[in-house]
């Protein structure tokens, strides 16, 4: 993985808790690479995914800098059929889309949201959150993978938490809950509203968040950039509530955009406030202003929560991790 310079910047990007077990010469990284795995050492471009995706984006940062295009690229140099057979659909992809083979050609790469850590405050053992008959499982649900998930792990949390969700309700008896009128009506008015409206396009508003979320609430953060973002945000509610589309309920993707955009606002604000509230950096929570962990925080969890048309951020301090859970942790560490 090299720069716009040409550079392998892993190497410059090495935590130390990771410094003796991944390559520190490109010699190293390539004989690996090459197959002779049992005297040389992993290069630094397969670190876990967070450490990567921080020295990508501070690369891109660099490149802006020096007025260059800082978007790093990457070549699978060596073992290109083992690759192509290892990643087909991503090298079928590139082929098809973009005309570049990736086993002979640069791809540019960068870094984008892949997991939210966060969600619905749920109850462990049923999932159900705290509205009566609302359960939420996956990536919904939140505190299954503290500060940052494990590859792989979101397919067993689905399987796992899915089915307890799904066996504890079934368990429920009785009447579901009433839902009045007035508001299935509401919400109704609400969702077509977009269709009597000559106003703005909502990919466009969709765009502007996209871009505002991305440059200041993304893989490395800091208070004036997250204040920023907040204020955008107000701006963008504004121009959320007059978008305007056309054409018919049937297969809408405009439409259903327009209806998405509240939901899209909301987790944005909350994200942004959470990452404000957060003065360190932990997992995949990145501020540039506060770099290390403050173990002061490490057992609070950020709670945002509705109070009327506000969104209030408190901290909730959780209970210590079981003795023989920590022994495990500690074991596996």
């Amino acid at each position: 993985m090299k720069n716009s310079a040409g550079e392998r910047f892993m190497f410059r990007y090495m935590p130390d808790m990771f410094k003796g077990d991944f390559a520190d010469t490109e010699a190293e990284s390539d004989a690996w690479v090459k197959g002779d795995r049992k005297k040389n050492r992993r290069p630094p471009e397969l670190l876990t995914r967070d450490v990567v995706a921080k020295a990508i984006t501070k690369e891109i940062a660099r490149g802006a800098a020096r007025r260059t295009a800082g978007v790093p690229r990457y070549r699978f140099e060596a073992e290109s059929r083992l690759h192509q057979k290892e990643i087909a659909s991503m090298y079928h992809q590139f082929k098809e889309l973009a005309h570049v083979d990736i086993t002979k050609d640069p791809m540019e790469i960068g870094p984008t949201t892949h997991y939210v850590m966060g969600g619905v405050k749920v109850d462990a053992e049923t999932q159900e959150s705290t509205v009566p008959g609302l359960y939420a499982a996956g990536e919904v649900g939140g505190g299954m993978h503290g500060a940052n998930r494990l590859g792989g792990n979101s397919l067993s949390d689905l399987l796992v938490f899915g089915r307890r969700a799904g066996q504890y309700a079934a368990t429920k008896r009785g009447s579901p809950p009433a839902i009045p009128d007035g508001e299935v009506e509401s919400a109704m008015r609400e969702a077509l509203e977009p269709f009597e409206r000559d106003g703005e396009n909502p990919f466009a508003v969709q765009s502007a968040l996209q871009a505002v979320m991305q440059r200041d609430a993304g893989i490395i953060r800091d208070n004036a950039g997250l204040q920023s973002a907040l204020a955008e945000l107000e701006q963008l509610k504004a121009r959320a509530r007059k978008v305007g589309i056309t054409g018919s309920r049937e297969y809408n993707p405009g439409w259903h955009t327009a209806i998405d955009l509240d939901s899209l606002l909301v987790v944005s604000e909350a994200t942004a406030r959470a990452a404000l509230e957060r003065t360190e950096s932990r997992g995949a929570h990145t501020r540039s202003d506060y770099p290390d962990s403050d173990e002061r925080q490490a057992r609070e969890q950020i709670v945002i929560k509705k109070e009327g048309n506000r969104m209030a951020v408190r901290r909730e301090t959780q209970p210590p991790i079981p003795a023989d859970l920590l022994t495990l942790i500690k074991e596996g560490a």
